[in-house]
């Protein structure tokens, strides 16, 4: 059997189950249990924060054989086939790459089918935003009067660049950046799981150079796992990161008090030789006097 990523690995199966999102989540659980469910949404947030994987569940709950339910069983074929992707009524499509107004004319002659097994089609785009004008256009009348068996969920990093006119005919949800103790919790179960032996610091370190993107804080523990064989240190991730130590930027941090610009340059020089990004560097430096500023 192939390895698994952990970022499909541990990929949330149930609304419960998606991290930092509850106001999101909640709010589409009372659609389905009080039959409010739109005909469109928008998902918008940054990158990695769960709105395919929202749109995926959501799709599930709709079309469960217990449903549509707001808690899909996971183990009916409809809900096991939406999990592996091969479901026919589950259509995701990249908007990065079928973003022409053919393709659009394509899945408005589509909309007419009924769906093959389940109540609904669901159509899911992700990067919606990079649909041309004219696709917009063409989705326009589709949106306006859908059939009663389509739904569509439109997954954006980007919302400002998606039309007016198709924004005002969808439910907008904004996802927010996960937490740096929701990510180091979650970690710390996967590594848990995974049988690692990580530090607190480590966690709280790839939390940190996430940036709020759950998907990247797995990419990364996965990453270093496979480096660290077993027991991950601080030391190992900050190679694997590019990560600035305590002790560089409490130097860096002296030499530009004492306005010593030949010792920090130099301590730049030596940071920036090992591969480290100079931005990073900076951003580094920054969150240092932050927190050197709130002790």
């Amino acid at each position: 059997m192939s390895y698994i990523v952990f970022a499909r690995k541990y990929r949330p199966q149930a609304f419960d189950e998606v991290v930092g999102q509850s106001h999101i989540t909640t709010t589409l659980e009372n659609a389905i249990a009080q039959d409010r469910v739109a005909h469109a949404y928008i998902f918008a947030g940054p990158r990695g924060v769960g709105k395919t994987t929202t749109a995926r569940i959501f799709a599930k709950a709709l079309n469960c054989e217990r449903g549509p339910t707001a808690d899909p069983c996971n183990k009916c074929p409809l809900c096991l086939e939406i999990t592996q992707g091969s479901s026919l009524d589950i259509l995701e499509i990249d908007g990065a790459s079928n973003r022409g107004i053919d393709e659009i004319r394509n899945l408005r002659e589509n909309v007419k089918f009924s769906p093959s097994k389940g109540r609904f089609k669901v159509y899911i785009i992700d990067e919606v935003h990079m649909l041309t004008q004219e696709a917009f256009n063409a989705l326009l009348k589709t949106l306006e009067e859908p059939p009663a068996h389509v739904k569509f969920i439109f997954a954006t990093t980007q919302a400002h660049k998606v039309p007016p006119t198709i924004l005002s005919r969808c439910q907008r949800f904004d996802f927010r950046r996960i937490s740096i103790k929701d990510i180091v919790d979650s970690l710390k179960a996967i590594a848990k799981k995974e049988n690692l032996k990580v530090e607190d610091d480590v966690l709280i370190l790839m939390a940190k150079h996430s940036d709020g993107s759950m998907r990247d804080a797995q990419v990364v523990l996965d990453q270093i796992s496979s480096f660290a064989d077993g027991r991950i240190s601080l030391e190992d991730a900050s190679k694997i990161l590019g990560a600035v130590s305590d002790d560089i930027l409490f130097s860096l941090a002296d030499s530009i008090k004492s306005r010593d610009a030949l010792g920090a340059l130099k301590i730049i020089d030596d940071l920036a030789n090992e591969g480290k990004d100079v931005a990073e560097i900076v951003l580094y430096l920054i969150e240092h006097f932050r927190d050197l500023s709130v002790e």
